[in-house]
Parts: structure tokens; sequence; C-alpha cells
């Protein structure tokens, strides 16, 4: 860019060049010196098309037909670095007189401006002077370039663009950015002293708009850092920066302050759809103040930060880079209460049997769509510790978490969570790539039920310390429609406690589903049970009740898509358990909505239950019948046996073999007989 300054004030002593030969020689010649004299000055091509007309009154000047400068070798593109219909120069014809350049103004008609980075880095913007041959022995001369010096002096008393057309293309990153109907005004007065530039324009629909004040220009424009002051606003969003700034090699430190109250305009304007951010993240106020460096590189560095997002107050320290496909974020941040309820949609306003700030609906989740577009605009790795942070669904105490964000998915690894008066750990996923999804791993010790239920679904009645494993996955762009795609497994574990608003027992011993309502309770040791959750629902086959007077098993649905429910429980009270039970059991069945579940005793199934279980006695009683029946039988024969044919069957034999065994013997003593007759008689 030293080159940009040098080739200014180059084309600004061309000007006194032209104004002279313009009376002397013809204009294509004088076009075409000027050109030869900048493309040594830059190793640019200019192409001066037309005539060039000298101004003599009321001030010195020159006044060209379409100008352009050629792009860098290395673009493909057939646009040129900078294009124009006309471009006047006005000099002080004093000034030169006494030596000096003393640009009076520089105005050019619609000119056209396109910067170029490359993939491996390269700008177009930045010029490099042909090489000049110096002498190297006797005749010989050897190429040789020119070592930088500084720009030639000169003064610039009001520089002028308007309706240019600028237009910025980063190979690298694949961003194209244009900007229409810019408005620049720029003013040297001193050149060893300070200088402004003033511009407007428009960014995809946006305004735009920036204020640089800076010294010594002298230094500025050969890359040296120098006091500066920038003021730039897009939309209704403004970044203010105080502070000193060079630009070969980049550097920057000062004071930032920014308030972004605008994203969507933001985001517009750099070519990025974003949408408005949710409560709690900058929906009405956002805004960032801190100290930021600027490195060669191109990172940020913001130390002492003080982000308000809403009513949320964050201090740290961020530290921003150029990743491969997107910046990266990283840092530290702390708070003390952190609101977030926007989060949860409806407003973030408490609704109808829907807890003190959760939102809810008495009969449904919020439907209110969940915008993380955001996700996608950076990736982070930063840690944050607040006192308190309200999600608005459920609320938390004292919070550390790691937040890693790659590619639009967030990672929260829960590394301190305190909740209603429990811990919770793990990790918890939201996951905006193609739509969004969220997810986890969690584990929830001694968490208070009743006001978790409260906040979860206003519902307060159970009173105990629950304990959770819970893996879950859920895809939806609504909390209602996250809700219903529930998918997952757990276990669960409740300590004492109490069940208000029904007394088991009481129905037991009554066989009455009245016991239900105000001063109804059921009081118990303990409540497990596992279970699966699929399409929302979730489902238990082993839920299991421990209390005073009675034990009772449960399984079922719960709907968490629906709030509803359909349980089966199967409790049964203990004998002599305060009016004398006698081991009463009755199926209990509870239905309906979470807001207004209908209790009822299963008396089919009880009948149902009697019957099978008659059955079964009545089967029983006929095997135990055909045993007694088979063993008479036995009896009976081996009697007979014993007393006609002198069969006994010894212990452990049965009566076939000693059947089998007796006629053995009788067949031995036959043939032993036998046997002495047929020898006696010899």
């Amino acid at each position: 860019m030293r080159w940009v300054w040098r080739a200014l004030a180059g084309l600004a002593v061309l000007v006194l060049i032209l104004v002279i030969g313009v009376m002397l020689i013809p204009t294509e010649r004088i076009a075409r010196l000027a050109a030869d004299q900048f493309e040594k000055a830059t190793g640019r091509a200019l192409h001066i098309e037309g005539e060039v007309s000298p101004r003599f009154w009321p001030v010195l000047g020159i006044k060209t037909g379409p100008v352009t400068i050629a792009n860098a070798a290395w673009s493909d593109s057939a646009t040129p670095l900078f294009a124009a219909d006309s471009v006047t120069i006005e000099l002080s014809a004093s000034a030169l007189l006494g030596g000096d350049v003393k640009i009076l103004g520089i105005a050019s008609q619609r000119p056209r401006l396109q910067l170029e980075r490359s993939k491996s880095g390269e700008a177009n913007w930045e010029f490099q002077p042909e090489p000049v041959a110096t002498p190297d022995g006797a005749g010989d001369t050897a190429p040789a370039v020119n070592a930088p010096a500084g720009p030639t002096a000169f003064t610039l008393e009001r520089g002028l663009i308007s309706g240019a057309t600028l237009r910025y293309i980063d190979h690298g990153t694949g961003q194209d950015l244009v900007l229409d109907g810019v408005d620049a005004e720029i003013s040297i007065p001193d050149f060893t002293g300070p200088f402004t530039l003033n511009a407007r324009a428009v960014a995809s629909g946006q305004p735009l708009s920036i204020s640089a004040e800076g010294g010594v220009f002298s230094a500025f424009a050969d890359g040296r850092v120098v006091p500066l002051t920038l003021d730039l606003t897009i939309g209704q969003n403004r970044i203010g920066f105080v502070g000193r700034g060079g630009w070969a090699p980049r550097a920057a430190e000062g004071a930032l302050t920014a308030s972004l109250s605008d994203i969507p305009a933001l985001g517009a304007a750099l070519g990025t759809a974003v949408s408005a951010p949710p409560t709690g993240f900058g929906a009405d106020r956002l805004s960032v103040t801190g100290q930021v460096m600027l490195d060669e590189k191109g990172a940020l560095y913001l130390r002492g930060a003080e982000i308000i997002a809403d009513n949320n107050r964050l201090l740290g320290d961020l530290d921003l880079s150029q990743g491969e496909a997107r910046p990266k974020i990283s840092g530290n941040l702390r708070a003390d209460a952190l609101e977030f309820a926007g989060l949860a949609g409806g407003g973030g306003s408490p609704g109808p049997g829907g807890g003190a700030a959760g939102g809810m609906q008495a009969r449904g989740w919020p439907r209110d769509h969940i915008d993380v577009s955001a996700l996608g605009l950076v990736d982070a790795n930063i840690s944050l510790a607040a006192n308190s942070v309200d999600l608005g669904v459920v609320k938390f105490g004292e919070t550390r978490f790691m937040l890693t964000v790659d590619r639009a998915r967030a990672v929260f690894d829960l590394r301190q969570l305190a909740a209603y008066g429990g811990a919770v750990s793990g990790e918890f996923v939201v996951n905006g790539r193609g739509g969004l999804s969220v997810g986890g791993n969690l584990s929830l010790v001694g968490l208070d039920v009743a006001p978790l239920m409260q906040d979860l679904a206003g519902w307060d009645r159970m009173i105990t310390k629950a304990s959770l494993n819970l893996k879950f996955l859920g895809v939806g762009n609504s909390i209602d429609e996250i809700m219903r795609s529930l998918k997952g497994d757990g276990s669960l574990t409740l300590g004492k406690g109490e069940l208000r608003g029904l007394d088991i027992a009481g129905m037991l011993r009554r066989l009455d589903t009245s016991y239900v309502g105000e001063g109804q309770k059921t009081i118990f040791d303990g409540i497990a049970g596992t279970f699966t959750i699929l399409d929302g629902n979730l489902t238990t086959s082993d839920l299991s009740l421990v209390a005073p007077y009675l034990t009772a098993s449960g399984a079922g649905r719960i709907g968490l898509g629906d709030r509803d429910l359909d349980m089966r429980l199967r409790p049964t009270a203990f004998p002599g358990g305060g009016e004398g039970t006698g081991g009463v059991m009755v199926p209990l069945r509870i239905t309906g909505s979470w807001a207004d579940p209908t209790y009822r005793l299963d008396l089919e199934a009880i009948a149902r239950e009697k019957m099978e279980a008659e059955a079964k006695a009545a089967e029983e009683r006929l095997k135990q019948e055909a045993k007694e029946a088979e063993a008479r039988a036995k009896a009976e024969l081996e009697a007979k046996l014993k007393s006609e044919l002198g069969i006994e069957a010894a212990a452990e034999e049965s009566l076939q073999d000693a059947a089998k065994r007796r006629a053995r013997e009788a067949v031995s003593q036959e043939a032993g007989r036998l046997l002495e007759g047929i020898l006696g008689g010899n």
C-alpha cells in the first residue's frame, strides 16, 4: 500500500508535465508519457483514453478521459483494479513554482474499484515498481530493484469520490462484498500533519459510513503506526476506535466501543443472513467495550472487555482469529446473573401453568421458532463462570462450563452447575448443522423436585430429592418439536418425600378414588426405576415405591411431547397399617394431562387377576389330585406283584426294574436245575 501513496504523489507531479506538455505536444503522446511514468512507479499499466485537457482557471489542473489501472498479474479477473470515466486533478500553481506539490482537489467520475486477495494472501492493491537497471562494471548493466523510499511530499486539500462502486473479493475465504454509491472525501492539508477521511456507501442494502482521523500522514503513508480515530456505522450499529494504527505491517491498539443493536443489518452488510438474537443475547441492546489489539496476522485481542447483552453483563478477555472457514473466538468470561429466557420461546414471559419463568402453556410447549443461525458465523472456545443462569425453562445457580463451537455445533461441558439444591454435570449439545437438534449425557444429583417440576411443567406436588442419569436427543426448531421427538434412556431415584394431592393408602383402605385434592398426600421412603424415551414418550416397566404402609410397583407411559400420562400402579397395603388393611392390593390407573390427571381404581384388573388366580389354583389342584391318584395306583400294583409274584422293589428301584430283576433270578434258578439234572444223568 506504500506504493499507492507514491502513485498518488507521482500522478500529481505528472500533472505539471501534462499541463505544460499539452501546449507543446499532442495529447496522445502526453497520455502515453504519463502512463509510462506511472507504470515505472507502480509496476501497473495505466491507460488514459480520449483527450487530456488542461485547465488554467480558476486553478491549474487537468482533466482526462476514461482511466484504468490494470489488475494484479495473478488475478484471473478481466476487471481492472481501478476504472473511471474521467479524472480531474487541480494543483496550486504558486506552490508548484516554489517546488511543492499542493493538490487542491482530485475528483473522479463514476469510479469502479475492485480489490482482491489471493488464496496465498497477496493483495492486488499492493504495487511493485519496475526494476531499474544500474551500472555493473564497464558499460555493463544489471537489473536491480530500487529500495523502498518514502513517498513524495504533497498535500491534498480535498479529494472527492462520488457514486463509486467498490468490490472486495477474498479468494481464500470466498467472501465477495460489494459497496455501491460510495461517496468519499479525503483531506491531507499537511503532508507531515493530520489527515481525515469521510465516506458513505450502501452494502447489501444497508447504509454504511466511516469517519477517520489520523496523525502524521507521511508516517502513515509509509506504513508506520500513528494516532488514529475511527467511527464506523452499519445500519443502526456503531463501532468506534481511539488509539494507534498502521498498515505495514497491520497493527493497532486502543479503546474499542461497539454498539451492535442491529445484528441482521451487520450480517447483511457482510454478505451473511443473520436473524435477530433472542432475548438475553442482544435482542434490544448489545454493546462491547475494551482495549483492543490487532496483530500483523489479522488477529484481534480484546482485553478488559465488557459485554452488555440486554440485561446481561459479562466481563473478561476475548481473542478473535481467522480460521480456515470462519473466524474463531477464544476467551474467558465471567458474570453475576445471566438471563436467557428467550431461549425457551414465548417471549420469555410466564404462561398459565408454566412455572415462574418457563413461559409454558398449560397444555403445550412453546412453539416459537428457535433460531441458532448465529452458531454458524464463528467457531468458539470460551469458558464462562456465572453466579446464576436463567434459561427460562429451568434455572441454575453457580455455573462453570466450557463452550466449544465447531461448524455450528455448540458443546457445553458442564464443569460446575448448581441447580435446585443439587448439582448437574455432563455434556449438553446444541447442533445447528442443517436444522436444530439438542442432546446430552447428564447426571443430576440431589435436586429438589418441587421447584424443578414447577419450572418445567407448572406442577409442584412432589416433595423430595431426585437423582437422575439421562441420555437424550431431540430434533426440531421449537421446544414443542424437540419434546415430541425426544429419544434416550436413563434411571431415576427419589429419596424420602411426599406426593401431595393423592392418598394411595386411603384409596386402598376404602376402595375410594376420592382421596385426591388438597390435604391428601402419600408419604414414601423412596421411589426408583429405569426408563426409555422414544418419539417424545417416556416408558418404564420397573418403577417401585416403598412407603410406611404400602409398597407399589408401576409401569406405563409419560408423554413428554403431549404432556400427558398413562401409568398403572400396583400398590399393596401392609397388614395392620393404621385401620388394618389386611394386605389389600388394588391397581391404580392414572391417565390424562399433566395439568388435570384422572385417578381410578382398576376394578376390572382386580376381577381379571382374581379369575387368573382361581384358574391357576384349580390347575394346581388338578395336578395334585393326578399325582395322588398315580401314587395310589402304584402302591396297589406293588402290593399285587408282591403277593402274587413275589416281586418287591428295593429302595430307589422302580417296579419295572424289580420285575426284570425277578425274571432274571427265576431264569437263573431254572437253568441251574436243568444243568444239575443233565449232569446227574451221566
